[in-house]
């Protein structure tokens, strides 16, 4: 295939795969780096807390690259400071539940090869998750989901090294509402799809449902029956009444009043 040369009568190189760094919108990449600092300071919080809580530097490090599940790290180590590290694991398998059906949702997006899946399936986080469905089908989703992914893995345990170097100046989270940044960060990047009449129906349902069964049930599964919300676009819709064909003669012209000469 031949290549058009250029205005200068240089021949374009070819893009590389995915497209590169100019390939991801300004917007996207400012997106990315707030959810990124956000996590960095939150990686840092839980390297401290690790480290305070008797978990040595090399399994706090390695926890947050194997593993790289957020708030299930945090509750893993409040479980294993406790003594129950099989209540840790249960925990962590169930607070991650919700990642089934991300899969279902951007499995397209991860591409057709194993390796690439395997490697999606390791960065799928919420935020990576919205980022790749509020971009448009095809190759914008796919682009957006790969820079999200990558750039909060790396966030990540960034902050989670510079955690278990300062150790306790780090401090917790909350206190600086950094925990709230997350789902602020969510909320933004969904209320586009929220125009959708069926979406929205879908969002309040499951909404209501996490916040009704988040007192009574552990973690995690409350935003696997927030699924339910699903249920509304089975009910039974009510349909607009279909306007009569015009008689046979063709449409009646309307009543016009005969002026006379």
């Amino acid at each position: 295939m031949k290549r058009t040369p250029g205005p200068a009568g240089r021949t374009p190189a070819p893009s590389a795969p995915g497209g590169g760094p100019r390939s991801i919108g300004s917007a996207l990449r400012r997106d990315v780096a707030a959810i990124a600092a956000a996590m960095v300071a939150v990686g840092a919080s839980f390297g401290a807390i690790a480290v305070g809580a008797g978990i040595p530097v090399w399994a706090t490090v390695a926890m947050s690259s194997i593993v790289y599940a957020g708030g299930a790290q945090f509750m893993a180590v409040g479980l294993i400071a406790a003594g129950s590290p099989f209540a840790a694991v249960f925990a962590g398998l169930l607070l991650n539940a919700r990642h089934l059906p991300f899969g279902l949702a951007i499995g397209e997006v991860l591409g057709d090869r194993w390796s690439r899946r395997l490697l999606g399936s390791h960065l799928m986080t919420d935020e990576a998750t919205a980022f790749s469905l509020a971009q448009p089908e095809g190759e914008p989703r796919r682009r957006a989901f790969w820079f999200a992914g990558i750039v909060l893995f790396l966030a990540w345990n960034a902050g989670t090294v510079v955690g278990v170097l300062l150790g306790g100046a780090a401090g917790d989270p909350a206190t600086l509402g950094l925990d709230a940044a997350f789902p602020a960060g969510l909320i933004a990047l969904i209320l586009p799809s929220l125009r959708d009449r069926d979406t929205r129906r879908v969002a309040l349902l499951g909404a209501l449902v996490a916040v009704v069964t988040t007192p009574l049930l552990p973690a995690g599964l409350p935003v696997l029956l927030a699924l339910t919300g699903l249920a509304v676009l089975f009910l039974p819709r009510r349909r607009d009444p279909v306007p009569e064909p015009p008689p046979s003669g063709g449409a009646a012209a309307p009543d016009r009043e005969e002026s006379t000469c």
